[in-house]
């Protein structure tokens, strides 16, 4: 029971970041974008590389042990695949104007700070190109309630990806404490300037710092959520005993979770971290992310 209640802990701690990036948004006078690039290019360093390095050999292993050799690859690489395709068919399903992984500019945070500084113009991504065609568009009632969609979007987007990734930090943590202290905080770093991502809008429609803050905070808390399913899956199958589970079940798991981070470090961590980044900013962080991780697992041995 211990074992589970700490890797409860884990997702809690990473879905929990979304609201210290919301805090940031209202507290920090200006947003550190070097700061943020490093963090994402380290969080996709150490997603990347515990994906290859421990996840996906452990999958290979445990399905191998069960459909021999050769099938036992062929599977493991359906899963991996399958992760990843889990992610895409996912991004599909968001609208790409409410991308929950685009870090605010620093004219979109400027008024947090500034009461005599203009209000960012969301309205073109929280309508699209059709904004210019909507009679009216320029009325200040519209451009709150475009606001307050941009905002519900971009939470609701993070927390269907969220639900993967507490899947993986719970699993994982189960498996490999070690390896779920190192996901979970991959994933808190990443999910920093998500926090900013949903609070902003949010506050721009309603003027409420605190109803900003806690659908920052909710939308996080799909990790711990998917964790929770992770549980009863547990349960249903193994009466709550992770060692009970069928050795296949478990390679399955572990690939798809592989998958899934890697489509995350590619598709979302590393795009962000060069886009904020200056210089040699992100692959500083990528390569920091892989040797912290590294030498924590040389260190465990």
């Amino acid at each position: 029971m211990n074992e589970v209640l700490f890797a409860l802990g884990l997702t809690l701690f990473a879905g929990m970041a979304t609201g210290i990036g919301s805090i940031i948004a209202f507290t920090a006078k200006r947003t550190n974008y070097r700061f943020l690039s490093v963090a994402t290019g380290f969080s996709a360093g150490v997603m990347l590389y515990v994906s290859f390095v421990e996840i996906f050999p452990e999958s290979a292993k445990a399905l191998t042990s069960r459909y021999g050799d050769a099938w036992g690859h062929w599977v493991t690489a359906a899963a991996f695949f399958g992760g990843m395709l889990l992610m895409a068919l996912i991004d599909n399903l968001i609208p790409s104007a409410e991308n929950p992984h685009e870090t605010r500019s620093e004219a979109e945070t400027a008024p947090l700070h500034d009461p005599s500084a203009p209000l960012p113009d969301f309205q073109s991504a929280a309508y699209g190109d059709q904004i210019k065609h909507i009679p009216g568009t320029r009325d200040h009632s519209r451009k709150r309630a475009g606001l307050l969609r941009m905002g519900l979007f971009t939470a609701l987007a993070i927390t269907i990806h969220n639900f993967p990734e507490g899947l993986a930090t719970f699993l994982a943590a189960l498996s490999e404490p070690t390896l779920g202290v190192a996901i979970a905080v991959a994933i808190a770093l990443h999910n920093i300037p998500e926090g900013i991502s949903v609070s902003v809008p949010i506050f721009y429609a309603t003027g409420n710092r605190r109803k900003a803050f806690w659908y920052s905070l909710l939308s996080g808390l799909a990790e711990p959520f998917g964790a929770v399913i992770a549980y009863l899956a547990i349960c249903l199958l193994a009466g709550g005993n992770v060692l009970a589970i069928p050795v296949q079940v478990m390679g399955i798991l572990f690939g798809g979770v592989a998958g899934v981070m890697v489509y995350i470090s590619l598709d979302e961590l590393l795009p962000t971290s060069r886009a904020y980044g200056k210089g040699h900013d992100s692959i500083f962080g990528l390569i920091a992310g892989m040797m912290v991780m590294a030498l924590s697992l040389l260190l465990m041995k």
